[in-house]
């Protein structure tokens, strides 16, 4: 019997695409039991800044709903300087949904590494939590 495994599309992304919306450095608090830096650390990294980039966009707050396509392609190493990239896909009438690409630059080099992208879905919503219609150019967006 032959295994199957199941890897990412092999990446042809030379540079990142979309905004900066965060950087950071990898830290040895943040790894995992074998050394390495914890997906679930570089998860919350690109929330974060998925969600600079959706209130940005949504000129509002928003809330994280959903996450889909996670592409975990390399692993992040303590030192690495971690940065990540939005890039809008789509708008809806209360969410929008941001594609974003976490690429690392590795100590001693200076090439960019594409280490993980996935699509985030965020909710704008009000000041009682309850979701809002986004507006764009003072005027909510159309359904």
């Amino acid at each position: 019997m032959t295994a199957t495994h199941v890897h990412a599309p092999p990446s042809t992304e030379t540079e990142p695409r979309g905004e900066l919306c965060i950087r950071t450095l990898a830290m040895p608090a943040d790894t995992n039991a074998n050394g390495d830096i914890f997906g679930g650390w570089l998860l919350s990294q690109m929330d974060i800044g998925g969600g600079v980039a959706a209130s940005k966009i949504a000129k509002s707050r928003t809330v994280t709903v959903a996450i889909e396509a996670m592409n975990f392609r390399k692993a992040v190493y303590v030192g690495d300087l971690v940065s990540v990239y939005a890039n809008l896909v789509r708008v809806g009438r209360t969410s929008l949904t941001v594609h974003l690409e976490a690429w690392v630059v590795r100590r001693q080099e200076m090439q960019q590494i594409l280490v993980t992208d996935g699509n985030f879905t965020y909710v704008s919503i009000d000041d009682e939590g309850h979701p809002q219609a986004i507006k764009r150019e003072g005027a909510p967006i159309a359904t």
